[in-house]
């Protein structure tokens, strides 16, 4: 039986599915292969984590619902982008995506590279209107996605994690790597769903902070133990591609068993790094736990 937080989340993923759907263009709108493929590799897929952080965070600070959806469908945009791109032949070439076959493998290259161009455009124009919320926090909100997806955010990341390939890396430099590729756009959520509410003052920044760079790292742990013990109808993607490419992760450097303790510390340091905001913070908490827990 599912219980409240279930129930929550379920109703997330479908505000969010159905804002992703009005706010992509449509199939029939010329050119109609882009748009179709822009919709296939976003809709009816993923586990929204992105979206439901944007919600949680934005709930402590009473932000709009409406406001909520378009920063929830900004970031997923990003992300599917990222993943269109990261699965091209010419970075991880991987064939399964969500259950389904990549964008490149659906339709071609040349449309799956068109799809991510045309998906980070997109985000910011569902950041850049419709909301009403003041200018300055509007376009605090559209610097802070611009900043978490360039260079010196997942992009950044994905470029030295492609420069990794078969060298060693320290334990520090695979936590810088991650920062960058997976808790960059993870902090934004939080943060994009804090700013759709309100100001946010520095005490309450530096909680998020720290509740984001646990999760963000969390998420990447766990991501290596999943590829390393479960199998591709499971997660969705191919199973084992990091071993296979010589790739540096959390396992290959610390173990299964001691990666698995990491996210297990980082799940509780998520947990204290929300004390300040007490119970209103629960969403964030099972968010965290749902990251660390999760099997796929």
């Amino acid at each position: 039986m599912s219980g409240p937080f279930d129930e929550w989340m379920k109703t997330v993923q479908a505000r969010a599915e159905e804002a992703l759907g009005a706010l992509l263009p449509p199939a029939e709108l010329v050119p109609h292969k882009l748009h179709e493929a822009m919709r296939y590799t976003v809709l009816g897929g993923g586990k929204r984590v992105r979206p439901l952080l944007v919600f949680a965070s934005g709930a402590l600070f009473g932000a709009d619902a409406h406001a909520l959806a378009r920063a929830a469908a900004a970031v997923e945009m990003i992300h599917a982008y990222s993943l269109v791109h990261d699965d091209m032949p010419c970075m991880d070439d991987d064939d399964l995506r969500r259950g389904k076959p990549t964008v490149h493998v659906a339709y071609d290259e040349a449309t799956a590279l068109l799809v991510g161009d045309a998906l980070q455009s997109q985000a910011f124009l569902a950041l850049a209107e419709g909301m009403d919320i003041p200018a300055t926090r509007q376009v605090a909100m559209l610097r802070l996605l611009a900043h978490a997806a360039g260079s010196s955010g997942m992009c950044g990341g994905q470029a030295i994690d492609l420069d990794s390939v078969g060298i060693s890396l320290t334990l520090e430099q695979l936590e810088q790597m991650h920062q960058l590729k997976t808790g960059a756009l993870l902090r934004a959520s939080v943060v994009l769903g804090a700013l759709a509410g309100a100001d946010v003052g520095p005490d309450q920044m530096r909680a998020l902070d720290a509740y984001a760079r646990a999760i963000g790292l969390a998420f990447q742990v766990v991501d290596d133990v999943l590829d390393a013990t479960a199998d591709s109808a499971t997660l969705g993607k191919t199973a084992g591609k990091d071993a296979a490419a010589n790739k540096p992760t959390y396992v290959s450097i610390l173990g299964l068993e001691p990666s698995r303790v990491l996210a297990e510390k980082l799940r509780n340091d998520a947990h204290d790094a929300l004390a300040p905001f007490g119970d209103k913070a629960d969403r964030l908490r099972q968010l965290a736990d749902l990251i660390v827990q999760r099997k796929a």
